[in-house]
């Protein structure tokens, strides 16, 4: 398949279909991100026509974006389980060469994720983790062989020197993430800061992961190994389809 930035239009076409997964009486995790929107807009128009579901947002975006089409929202707190997760990636790991397949992810780590790219990834994580069901919307920019480029860490404000410092330690190259339109630094939902750290191709992800997890003052990071259970992967022409 042919890896070139995605088009609003394959975004589209990658949300709309995920949104086909959700059935009546579902828990629904609701993803942040510019093509996750496309799913939450097309599950809007579901319960317009009738559909009876709980959305879960993990973001102020998300949330309000929910809220502008009409899904009714619960908390993580207050239902039992999730039956389906729908969420963006700033990385996805795909081997796969054609429009449907299933995919073992020992082979290459199909599947595997960088996300973060919003901020969110500590609300995604709570929220994916806890689906029955995870599945990912992509376009064919978000894919690669293998996972690399920044990974961000949320991380409690007070911590973020020393953070930095252990990353340096594991051979990684930590950014403080600034905010765009402000000065300062990139604050996220749950009040605190955003180290994006970058490492190279990660031969481990799993191991890489593991030790991210283990720094004092880090909250979550933007790995998922081993969460993802199908890719829905948007194109010009149609959407491919990756079960793991």
């Amino acid at each position: 398949m042919k890896r070139t930035g995605g088009s609003d239009e394959a975004k589209r076409r990658a949300g709309e279909r995920a949104a086909e997964e959700v059935e009546d009486g579902f828990v629904v995790g609701l993803g942040t991100g510019s093509t996750t929107a496309h799913a939450i807009r097309a599950i809007g128009e579901m319960v317009e026509g009738g559909l009876e579901i709980q959305g879960i947002p993990t973001s102020f975006q998300s949330r309000q974006l929910a809220l502008e089409v009409g899904i009714p929202l619960t908390s993580l707190d207050a239902i039992s389980s999730v039956d389906l997760a729908i969420d963006g990636a700033d990385r996805v790991v795909d081997t796969g060469d054609g429009d449907e397949q299933v995919l073992d992810r020992s082979d290459a780590g199909d599947g595997d994720l960088i996300k973060g790219g919003g901020a969110a990834h500590m609300r995604e994580k709570l929220v994916d983790t806890a689906a029955d069901r995870f599945v990912v919307v992509a376009d064919p920019s978000k894919l690669a062989d293998r996972l690399g480029g920044p990974i961000p860490l949320e991380v409690v404000p007070d911590a973020h020197s020393a953070v930095a410092d252990t990353v340096q330690e594991l051979e990684g190259e930590p950014t403080l993430r600034e905010a765009e339109h402000k000065d300062g630094p990139v604050v996220t939902d749950n009040g605190n800061l955003v180290l994006d750290c970058s490492f190279g191709p990660i031969e481990d992800p799993e191991r890489l992961a593991s030790r991210l997890a283990s720094i004092p003052g880090v909250l979550e990071h933007g790995l998922f190994v081993g969460r993802t259970d199908a890719t829905y992967i948007g194109t010009e022409t149609g959407v491919e389809v990756r079960e793991y």
